[in-house]
């Protein structure tokens, strides 16, 4: 992918550099008078105003739909001929770019609605996660969350799919033996004798607490992936009014992230009556995140099926770092 790199050298500037590196400029200097310990280099405007801004131009006509920009922080915002470049080059790729500090650019950017962003520091925000797990298994025959899926319990694959994305997750959950196999793994549980998907949505929100969306997952899709998870939260986090879920072409399924307006509805839902009872009632609010593979929206609610899930040769990137 062709792009544009900006990197400091200790004690000497900062330098642009086309990827790959065909035209290098140096585009800020070194002050020991400037205050420190950090930030201690002085524009170049006439470096930005000409070459720089060259490069941005050069890179706009390169083939290819993509490119990006590392990195874009307090000496290029104080350029405006540059920052003018940039954003003409906004209009001409589709561009993945790191922007240090809290720069006004950077409020811009989080202003345009064709803009994602990102806070690396905080990626996931404040976000919840309920792991649905108080299903009878009537179609199995037996607990199918203990059932064997490549090597371990099937309900180990949810379980390391939300891993290290949420500020609080918790299963819910009827059968002691899987709040005991939560509990191993230091995962909170409620452990409930209630009859409907209704009480296990009031019971994992009242658990979640104080959160800005909250996911619910099923625990008997073994296939999602941790990927689609972070995608789904990442979605949120830009956009936190909407309800996000994921989906298989035109097929909608779990799992489905609700914002922080419709938890009212979701804990007086009607009995017997889950989140999609809320989604048909907002539909204009409604985005979905498409899923790597259809397998990943499959219960296996039958023996036969959750052997056909382990024969699919599908493993997604196993961690959202990997995104």
């Amino acid at each position: 992918m062709p792009g544009i790199k900006t990197f400091a050298v200790p004690e000497t500037g900062v330098y642009m550099e086309t990827c790959p590196g065909e035209c290098k400029v140096q585009v800020g200097v070194f002050d020991p008078d400037l205050p420190g310990p950090e930030n201690r280099m002085r524009i170049l405007n006439n470096a930005f105003d000409e070459q720089a801004v060259h490069i941005v131009t050069k890179l706009a006509q390169e083939p290819g739909e993509w490119g990006f920009v590392d990195e874009i922080g307090y000496l290029e915002s104080g350029c405006l001929i540059y920052m003018d470049a940039l954003r003409s080059l906004l209009a001409h790729k589709r561009i993945i770019a790191a922007v240090r500090q809290n720069t006004p650019f950077l409020q811009e950017l989080r202003n345009r609605a064709d803009v994602f962003c990102v806070d690396l520091d905080e990626p996931f925000g404040n976000t919840g996660c309920v792991i649905m797990a108080s299903g009878l298994s009537r179609r199995f025959g037996n607990n199918k969350l203990l059932a064997d899926f490549r090597g371990e319990p099937m309900i180990h694959r949810i379980l390391c799919a939300t891993d290290s994305i949420f500020s609080r997750r918790v299963v819910v959950t009827r059968h002691p033996e899987i709040a005991a196999l939560c509990k191993e793994r230091g995962i909170d549980v409620v452990l409930h004798d209630q009859p409907h998907r209704s009480d296990t949505i009031r019971l994992g929100l009242q658990a979640v607490g104080d959160v800005q969306g909250c996911m619910f997952c099923a625990a008997d899709q073994p296939l999602v992936s941790q990927p689609t998870i972070a995608s789904i939260v990442l979605s949120s986090v830009d956009d936190p009014t909407s309800i996000w879920r994921t989906c298989f072409g035109e097929t909608p399924g779990l799992p489905a992230l609700f914002p922080q307006w419709t938890f009212a509805a979701l804990m007086d839902l009607p009995q017997g009556k889950g989140g999609g009872f809320v989604i048909r009632m907002h539909p204009e609010h409604v985005r979905t995140i498409p899923v790597q593979n259809a397998a990943e929206l499959m219960d296996a609610d039958d023996p036969e099926t959750l052997a056909k899930l382990a024969a699919i040769d599908f493993e997604p990137l196993c961690s959202w770092r990997n995104l």
